[in-house]
């Protein structure tokens, strides 16, 4: 089992990947949610001029975001600064789009926005559509060595539904999910596996990683201490959001709601209906989503709450849900370091010398 992180951007982000790799681990993921965070290109070529070993991914890209053609310079213009250590990370946008009150980009869109991706990365020309008219495109002057098209850059989507994992096993991409328990991940990977190998692939050959957050407990600390909250509520606070767009906007549901929270969540959705301005709920909805817990929702982040959708227990506790996260096939765990506390590396920097 391969460790990595997972962190909201920020043109610093360079300090704590650092760190990571100090720590042995794998790959850093940075988040493409441009109304909460900073750039990721931007800390990502920070991180690639300050490491040496660690892989740096977008986790994960939105197609809307920015033009294929943007991206592909953009992914070749880091794979110089790193080569060989740049991947490609993509998924049809959640936080980065409801952010501004919009609902998932189309897989077929995603899908043609990789294939161009792709091609112009491998030195290709490619038919694409831009200001409504279909253009054919290449990366001109890749000989004068600005850019970097010559070391591979892997491929990995971010996939919740059937139709999405269908399509990672179709491109034959690194497959990206999300899990807060660990019953909720193997149920996931084992779709995914599934549709893998209907695509005709060996089951050995997937490569899985679970996204997901935690903390790890000191003895004797309550689940929803302070710092526990600080650490772990950003990614339990995510699915008091969904909820209210799903109740206000009428986005789709992203996962089934654990048992025993309708209360909270009931309860959330209604304070939700007082944000403003009306019509736009998503701006107080989503404000600080997966990066700190607003006061006016922390009644709400219960210890119930926390332990259904986050690893969070005693460092043993953790340690089992891991392994049990790595018996069930899983190739990597990227947990997520909020802002403001990097010093929780140090505490999965332990976990993870657990699984040498």
């Amino acid at each position: 089992m391969r460790f990595a992180i997972a962190l909201p951007t920020d043109a610093d982000s360079w300090r704590v990947v650092r760190r990571a790799e100090e720590l042995g681990f794998h790959r850093a993921w940075f988040y493409d949610t441009q109304m909460l965070s900073a750039d990721p290109f931007v800390a990502m070529a920070a991180a690639a001029m300050q490491t040496t070993r660690i892989r740096l991914g977008t986790g994960v890209l939105i197609p809307s975001n920015r033009i294929a053609a943007v991206a592909a310079n953009a992914f070749a213009s880091l794979n110089k600064l790193a080569p060989g250590r740049i991947d490609f990370g993509v998924g049809t946008g959640f936080t980065g789009r409801r952010a501004m009150g919009l609902g998932a980009v189309r897989l077929a869109d995603m899908e043609d926005y990789i294939h161009v991706v792709q091609a112009l990365l491998r030195g290709e020309a490619v038919e694409t559509e831009l200001e409504g008219k279909t253009r054919l495109i290449r990366l001109l002057n890749p000989e004068l060595g600005l850019i970097n098209t010559r070391d591979p850059i892997g491929l990995y989507i971010a996939a919740t539904g059937p139709k999405a994992k269908a399509l990672t096993a179709k491109l034959g991409a690194g497959w990206i999910g999300t899990a807060g328990g660990v019953s909720e991940g193997v149920r996931s990977l084992h779709e995914a596996s599934q549709l893998w190998q209907t695509a005709g692939r060996p089951r050995d050959t997937l490569e899985s990683i679970v996204l997901t957050g935690g903390a790890i407990l000191e003895p004797g600390e309550a689940v929803d201490s302070d710092r526990v909250v600080a650490q772990a509520g950003p990614r339990a606070a995510m699915l008091l959001h969904r909820a209210a767009d799903q109740a206000l906007a009428g986005l789709p549901p992203m996962a089934t709601l654990p048992e025993g929270l309708s209360e909270t969540i009931a309860g959330y959705v209604e304070a939700a209906r007082g944000f403003r301005p009306q019509g736009a709920h998503y701006l107080e909805n989503h404000r600080g989503h997966l990066m700190f817990v607003k006061p006016e929702e922390r009644r709400f982040v219960t210890p119930d709450l926390i332990r259904a959708t986050t690893i969070t227990g005693s460092e043993g506790e953790v340690r089992a849900r891991v392994a049990a996260l790595a018996a069930a096939g899983f190739s990597e765990i990227a947990v997520q370091i909020v802002p403001g506390q990097e010093h929780a590396i140090e505490d999965w920097g332990r976990i993870r010398r657990a699984f040498p």
